[in-house]
């Protein structure tokens, strides 16, 4: 499942047969069921369009994707969440983080041992209580953010729901992104005997991340610079 995480924070558009024959050049026999099985576990998909690429629920409401096109000028204009696996010596757990668009910045974060949508939920209550709230708020089509629980909260608040287009690799860019900076320069580099370890290591990175770490498409800033309005930038296009 390590190999597998790897290689997909690497290149996230490898399916099963990608994997299998990218580990048999490496020396690897892996067959690509037991890979299939494993990225089932570990909630991964390939990015690459496909019949089905996203996890929906049956009788969840999917919302149209509202960012195409839209220039991000401002903070809590767009906000976006979604989920990733993070690997422990004798197990794993799920990542969930809600991130501002125009700032970059990490507003909250939780983990989770399980998919369901609790940890999700208590990311978004945590970002709309200490953040106030988003203009649109975009996810991807997965069950957890697509249940009337998540997607209430945010018809309550008045907050536009977007969702990504099937196969759309680049509709939740800037979360992938997030996570491929945390895992190469903070998970890959340690083992975690616990998940406790893991998360007082999660937060001293993400504490990094948004305040000491620049950014080069932020003009050098940190997120949290720009995210207080210490320090405007220019507008971007999604």
């Amino acid at each position: 499942m390590q190999l597998i995480d790897e290689e997909f924070t690497a290149h996230p558009f490898f399916g099963s047969r990608q994997m299998r024959d990218t580990f048999r050049l490496k020396g690897l026999k892996l067959n690509r069921k037991r890979i299939q099985r494993l990225m089932r576990i570990m909630g991964l998909e390939s990015v690459a369009p496909k019949p089905n690429t996203s996890r929906r629920a049956k009788g969840h409401k999917i919302y149209p994707y509202l960012l195409r096109g839209l220039a991000i000028t401002r903070v809590n204009q767009v906000w976006s969440t979604d989920i990733t696996y993070i690997r422990l010596a004798h197990g794993f757990v799920y990542l969930v983080a809600v991130m501002d668009w125009f700032s970059r910045a990490v507003l909250s974060w939780e983990l989770s041992t399980s998919m369901d949508e609790s940890f999700c939920l208590s990311a978004l209550d945590r970002a709309l209580r200490l953040h106030g709230k988003p203009e649109i708020f975009n996810t991807d089509q997965g069950a957890q953010f697509t249940s009337k629980a998540f997607t209430g909260r945010l018809q309550a608040k008045g907050i536009k729901i977007s969702m990504d287009g099937k196969g759309r690799a680049l509709d939740n860019i800037f979360v992938e992104r997030l996570w491929r900076s945390l895992k190469y320069e903070e998970i890959y580099l340690k083992e975690y005997s616990s998940a406790l370890d893991l998360r007082q290591s999660i937060k001293k990175y993400f504490d990094f991340y948004n305040s000491e770490r620049p950014h080069q498409s932020l003009g050098g800033r940190t997120p949290m610079e720009v995210h207080l309005g210490q320090l405007p930038i220019q507008g971007m296009a999604a």
